[in-house]
């Protein structure tokens, strides 16, 4: 390009600029233009707030801008509650210019861009209520001129930059609000014309830092609801300025620097959540400027020293949840007083009612509850006129409420309950025309309830539960067009409720049980329309329920068990908000009522004790919500429906003592929440199922009477919760499942009364919780007892009777020492019965014919009486040994004489044949001689030889001469006789 061109060239860029400026204005002007533009196309601006910022209006009347006096800089953008979205723009930061930038209140996301650090002038920057996030750009401390930064109540996250401590003009800093953390930055203490300085709800730690008595200009130090712990330093009493210091809900600790009474303009003190002690500092009262003082919550101790005399401004005093003790001082008040709010409760305050709070005429709220403070309540407590609300409650006060109360005629709430309270309730109570809440529950009050009370037509609350009010319910009650709570529950009122209690169209709760009312429900009731809750139980109400029952669509709770209400409950199916449903022991009759199942939300359904028939409706299984399913004692027949198991949140099924048939269901299993199970006192058959093994969180399992059959499953050892188990009077037969060591938690097993068999599993000696009853009587169980049972140490009801159990009785059970209850008797046990067993009854025992010691006989009387007969027997057999043996003898020896007689006769009738008759003379003589001396011949031994020299002697014609001497006449064979 020649020069000529180039000449060219630049003539025509002269121009053009001209033309620009010409019709654009400044040049400054027109670039903020440019960038404002470009700032527009970046937002979202749903109401049309930026319509404005156009080409065809001067920029200094665009929407939200300030430009400079002579129109060439744009100084100013507020762009505060417009809903803009989207992130704050880069092109922002080419307005140098700018000294306010104002996009609050909108919902800007994104991060703070440290671009920001650009705008030197920036003199004000509201950023707060948006969704800002991350961190606080450290380039903020470049912004020299900023006297006012907020940019709180976004999601800004990590520490307060120490740059910040730069920003030395600065007056305004709010942090609040936000996620910050770390420890608040010593070079706040920079900051000397600091006035406002807010950082409360964030997650900053750490001490407050000392060099804050720097900020000699601070007004306004709020860092409440943050993590701040160490001592409140002393150094803070140094800032004269401050006139309001919230530290509310820290951890600081330590005690109330006394420094504090400095602060000569403080109006407002809050240190109420904290971990302060030590007593109230007296220097306190030199805080004359303070208007409200909260130390509530801390553990702070002594006695209240301040004195109205000094602090004639305050008007609130907060002391509640701390541990002062001692009485109020008696010239706490001053008669120009300005308190209006005292709050001292949950402390430890002691002594009577403080008299010299009736000096307080300003007094609107007073709080003294949950102290100690006794005795009477003063008549002249009416001299608290402009009082509003009285708490006095959970004290020992006693006495009658004074008649005077009636004259305080700005009065409420009352708030009695919880005393000792006496007498009746005053009719002059009928003249608090602003009262609306009274709650005098847990006295000792008595008395009829005055009519007058029904004068109070601003009432919205009655709680007069747990006294001894009688008579009926006032029949005026239906002029308490405004009450919500009526609670008369535990007394002693009698008669039917008053029909104009249905006039009460605001009543939402209603409380009448534990009484003595009766008759029936009255029709009016249908115009309780907002109804929500309603208990009537143990009373004496009768009869059917009103049909007009069913129009309360907003009934959510509904008890009205033990009384005698009878007919079907039909009506009380026509509110679809229910979530209870209790009508257990009254005498409903007919089925149950499919229609319940409209009430999705019911959790609770108990319809016990009554005389219901018919099935249990399918439709029930729609009550997703149902968590107690109680229909037991009733006359219930046919199966349990299945469709049941769609209950999955059920934790309470209670279906005995009805006429249930069918096999136990096996979905039963499914229910997973269910942690009470009982369908004893049926006509179940077959087997237990063993899918109840899933339901591991069961506490109680019964299932007696009933006719199941089949073995224990052995999945019951699945149920590791199980408290109690029940399963007696069936016909269960097998072994006990040794699975059942693993419900180590159960204290009540009862396996009595069917046909199981096998031993006893040395494994239930694991169960060491069991405590209630270890039952295993009337079956078939054999073998010894395990003497692992010796280690149920907490049991105290044993029973095994009737079992064929054997063997000795094992040692171990001596050291069960909580049994109450023993039962052994009818099994094939023997040995000695440990010593602790002795102060059961024989009875425990009997059946058992081997065991001994006390109660039953002596082990040694037992073993002597063995003994005895022992030798019983030994002298009859020896007695029949002796006999026998004698007899034998006697055979023998009468054998052996006869032989011997015999051989004799042969010899003397062989000497006779020879001839010598003299020797037969002389045979006689010595037979004579034997007869008379034998004995001596025999000694001699002279027999022995006198048969020799015969037996020598040859015989002649012996055979007849034998034959006919035998004195027995027995024939000798003289062959076998060697003769």
């Amino acid at each position: 390009m020649d020069s000529t061109q180039i000449s060219r060239f630049s003539l025509f860029i002269a121009v053009f600029s001209c033309i620009l400026a010409f019709s654009f204005g400044d040049n400054s002007s027109s670039t903020d233009a440019h960038w404002l533009l470009r700032i527009k196309s970046k937002l979202v601006d749903p109401t049309g707030v930026l319509e404005s910022w156009s080409l065809r209006a001067h920029i200094c009347s665009w929407n939200g801008l300030t430009c400079s006096h002579d129109e060439a800089f744009v100084i100013a953008l507020n762009l505060s509650a417009s809903t803009l979205s989207g992130s704050i723009p880069t092109e922002l930061w080419n307005l140098v210019s700018l000294q306010t930038l104002d996009l609050s209140l909108n919902l800007i996301t994104g991060s703070i861009p440290p671009e920001i650090g650009r705008l030197r002038n920036l003199r004000t920057l509201l950023l707060f209520a948006n969704n800002l996030s991350g961190k606080i750009p450290t380039e903020i401390g470049l912004l020299k001129k900023l006297q006012v930064l907020r940019i709180g109540d976004n999601m800004l996250a990590a520490q307060i930059p120490p740059s910040i401590g730069n920003l030395t003009e600065l007056r305004v800093l709010g942090l609040a609000y936000c996620q910050l953390n770390g420890s608040i930055p010593a070079e706040i203490g920079n900051l000397k014309n600091l006035v406002f300085l807010d950082l409360q709800h964030n997650s900053l730690s750490g001490f407050i830092p000392a060099e804050i008595h720097n900020c000699e200009e601070l007004q306004n130090f709020a860092a409440s609801n943050n993590m701040l712990d160490g001592e409140i330093p002393a150094s803070i009493g140094k800032l004269k300025s401050l006139q309001i210091l919230n530290l509310a809900n820290n951890s600081l600790s330590g005690s109330i620097p006394p420094e504090i009474s400095g602060l000569s303009n403080l109006q407002y003190l809050n240190l109420l959540g904290n971990r302060l002690n030590g007593e109230i500092p007296w220097e306190l009262n030199h805080l004359v400027q303070l208007q409200k003082l909260d130390l509530s919550s801390n553990n702070l101790s002594g006695t209240i020293n301040l004195l109205n005399i000094h602090l004639q401004n305050l008007q609130v005093v907060v002391f509640s949840n701390n541990a002062l003790t001692g009485s109020i001082p008696s010239n706490f008040c001053l008669k120009n007083s300005n308190l209006e709010q005292l709050f001292l409760a949950q402390n430890k305050l002691s002594g009577g009612f403080p008299l010299g709070l009736l000096n307080c005429s300003s007094l609107q709220q007073l709080d003294l509850s949950n102290n100690n403070l006794e005795g009477e309540l003063p008549p002249t407590i009416d001299k608290l006129e402009k009082l509003t609300d009285l708490l006095l409650n959970n004290n020992s006060f006693n006495g009658s409420l004074p008649p005077e109360i009636g004259n305080m005629s700005n009065l409420e709430n009352l708030y009695l309950f919880d005393n000792m309270i006496t007498g009746s309730i005053p009719v002059e109570i009928g003249k608090l025309q602003s009262l609306s809440t009274i709650y005098l529950y847990d006295n000792q009050m008595s008395g009829s309830i005055p009519m007058e009370l029904t004068n109070c037509a601003s009432l919205t609350a009655i709680d007069f539960f747990g006294n001894h009010f009688s008579g009926s319910i006032p029949e005026t009650i239906g002029k308490l067009k405004n009450l919500v709570l009526l609670q008369l529950r535990q007394n002693d009122l009698s008669g039917p409720i008053p029909p104009s209690l249905g006039y009460c169209k605001k009543l939402q709760q209603l409380a009448l049980a534990d009484n003595k009312l009766s008759g029936s429900l009255p029709a009016t009731f249908r115009f309780l329309s907002q109804l929500s809750t309603i208990t009537l139980y143990n009373n004496s109400f009768e009869g059917p329920l009103p049909d007009s029952l069913y129009s309360l669509r907003n009934l959510k709770i509904i008890n009205f068990s033990h009384n005698k209400f009878s007919g079907t409950i039909l009506p009380l199916t026509g509110s679809n908000s229910l979530t209870a449903l209790d009508l257990t022991n009254n005498s409903f009759s007919g089925s149950i009522p499919s229609m319940l199942a409209i009430s999705t939300n019911l959790g609770r359904l108990r319809l016990a004790n009554n005389l219901l028939n018919g099935s249990i409706p399918s439709e029930l299984g729609r009550l997703k919500e149902l968590i107690f399913l109680d229909l037991s004692f009733n006359n219930l027949t046919g199966e349990v429906p299945s469709q049941l198991s769609t209950c999955q949140k059920l934790q309470h099924l209670l279906l005995d003592d009805n006429h249930f048939t069918g096999k136990m269901p096996s979905w039963l299993g499914s229910l997973q929440d269910l942690g009470e199970l009982h369908l004893s006192s049926n006509n179940f058959q077959g087997q237990v199922p063993a899918e109840l093994g899933n339901c591991s969180r069961l506490l109680k399992l019964s299932l007696h009477t009933n006719n199941l059959s089949g073995q224990i499953p052995h999945e019951i050892g699945q149920l590791t919760s199980l408290n109690v188990l029940n399963l007696q009077r069936n016909n269960l037969s097998g072994s006990i499942p040794p699975t059942i060591q693993q419900c180590k938690k159960l204290y009540e097993l009862r396996l009595s009364e069917n046909l199981l068999s096998g031993p006893i599993p040395s494994e239930i000696g694991k169960l060491t919780e069991l405590q209630v009853i270890l039952d295993l009587s009337r079956n078939l169980l054999s073998g010894e007892i395990p003497s692992s049972l010796g280690d149920l140490l907490k049991l105290e009801r044993l029973n095994l009777s009737f079992n064929r159990l054997g063997g000795e009785l094992p040692s171990s059970l001596g050291q069960l020492t909580s049994l109450v209850m023993l039962n052994l008797s009818n099994n094939h046990l023997r040995g000695q019965l440990p010593f602790t067993f002795s102060g059961f009854p024989p009875t425990s025992f009997s059946g058992n014919d081997k065991l001994c010691g006390p109660p039953l006989t002596s082990c040694m009387d037992s073993a002597g009486h063995e003994s005895s007969i022992l030798s019983s027997t030994a002298v009859v057999c020896i007695i029949v040994a002796i006999v026998f043996t004698s007899t034998v003898i006697c055979f023998v020896m009468i054998y052996i004489m006869l032989r011997m007689w015999c051989n004799m006769r042969k010899v003397l009738i062989s000497n006779s044949s020879e001839g010598a008759g003299n020797g037969i003379e002389q045979i006689k003589r010595e037979d004579q001689e034997s007869w008379m001396y034998g004995d001596e011949k025999k000694r001699k031994g002279e027999y022995w030889r006198v048969m020799s020299s015969m037996a020598l002697v040859p015989s002649q014609n012996h055979d007849d001469h034998i034959s006919s001497s035998c004195i027995f006449q027995v024939k000798m064979d003289t062959k076998k006789l060697g003769l």
